[in-house]
């Protein structure tokens, strides 16, 4: 039924406005008591066998939503309502901006995956803040909070930057994640490098701490797929270093290698996400999990289109699970037709709990 709608409807719509239409819906929905409790049980429907703990936190599956999507905290319980064990808002920087020109975002239908180049369009941190603060939720959910450089801000005045946004966003966050690895802001990916990446998780880390005094707020940073190996390391060995509380693996790519797309649209500049992604990210995660092992918690995103995809990425090492592009492509079960095939695959498998398969393929291969 969605796919059909898709086709006829949302590819001959702008990609912006078709998500700006679908993300109304969705928040309008979330506002009608009967209709989400409704909508709530069709779509997020909870497996015992699957109830997830990361970073301490619980959840009631590993499968959450990649930032992105939501990036101003407008529409929290909404994506709760459809089945997403997390909703990871953002990116958020510290001062408010409307990213880069329009047109910025395009399907791949060809390739299920889409290139964005939107460049961090967000409200800024001190008003998301105070749309976190008014909040009263109606479903659980565990909400991440992703901040980003703002583009104006020098390199060398990032810390700061991150800073401000972490001060503002600490307090209300169950996690906070760091984003040095968008391709749409220049000189952000930059900030990767470990003699630059060392300072800012650390102030950071510093900020979080005196602002939030009641609670230890987890500290994550996400990192790009297009990093060699090397520095993939690199990265794992900071993190141990620091005390990191988990590795976000990966962001979109700069590459376009086997694409089946038109040029017209494999030749736009910005990050591609979806199913192109898939192989590259997983083999980032099987690294990171080889290299960390259970010191650090890991995330797996990027291509994860079907229970099987995430299932995958929990064997290579992942704890948690998240996607976005599929979502625009599969639609409103999309996260209930993962949870319902990562059921099944625990229960099938040799694995009593979904804590005992993370990292078990990617052991095996270490023996």
């Amino acid at each position: 039924m969605y796919k059909l709608f898709f086709r006829l409807f949302f590819t001959r719509m702008d990609p912006e406005q078709a998500h700006h239409l679908a993300f109304r819906w969705i928040r309008l929905a979330a506002r009608v008591p009967v209709l989400r409790t409704f909508l709530a049980a069709a779509l997020a429907p909870r497996y015992k066998e699957l109830r997830t703990e990361a970073f301490g936190l619980r959840m009631h599956g590993p499968f959450g939503l990649a930032a992105g999507f939501d990036k101003n905290a407008v529409a929290i319980d909404g994506m709760a309502m459809l089945g997403f064990d997390h909703v990871e808002i953002g990116t958020v920087t510290g001062e408010p901006q409307p990213g880069n020109p329009r047109k910025r975002l395009f399907r791949l239908v060809q390739d299920r995956a889409l290139i964005n180049r939107m460049g961090f369009n967000n409200d800024g941190s001190a008003a998301v803040a105070a749309r976190l603060h008014a909040r009263v939720p109606v479903f659980r959910t565990v909400v991440g909070v992703n901040i980003g450089k703002t583009k104006v801000v020098p390199e060398a005045e990032a810390a700061a930057d991150y800073v401000k946004s972490t001060e503002r966003l600490a307090r209300h966050a169950d996690y906070l994640a760091v984003n040095v690895s968008s391709p749409n802001t220049p000189g952000l990916r930059n900030l990767q490098a470990t003699e630059s990446l060392r300072p800012l998780l650390t102030a950071v880390r510093e900020a979080a701490d005196r602002t939030v005094t009641d609670r230890r707020v987890p500290l994550l940073v996400k990192i790009a797929p297009d990093l060699a190996d090397e520095d993939v390391d690199a990265v794992a060995d900071l993190a141990v270093e620091l005390g990191l509380d988990g590795i976000i693996a990966t962001n979109t790519t700069i590459a376009r290698e086997g694409l089946k797309s038109p040029a017209r649209l494999t030749g736009e500049t910005g990050g591609l996400s979806g199913a192109p992604l898939k192989e590259r990210s997983l083999e980032v995660l099987r690294r990171l999990y080889a290299r960390v092992g259970d010191r650090i918690t890991l995330v797996g995103v990027g291509g994860v289109e079907n229970a099987e995809d995430a299932w995958q990425r929990i064997l290579a090492g992942a704890t948690l699970v998240q996607g976005y592009s599929a979502f625009v492509y599969e639609g409103p079960f999309y996260a209930r037709a993962v949870h319902k095939g990562l059921a099944a695959r625990l229960n099938a498998s040799p694995y009593a709990t979904l804590a005992e398969a993370v990292g078990a393929d990617t052991r095996k291969a270490a023996v």
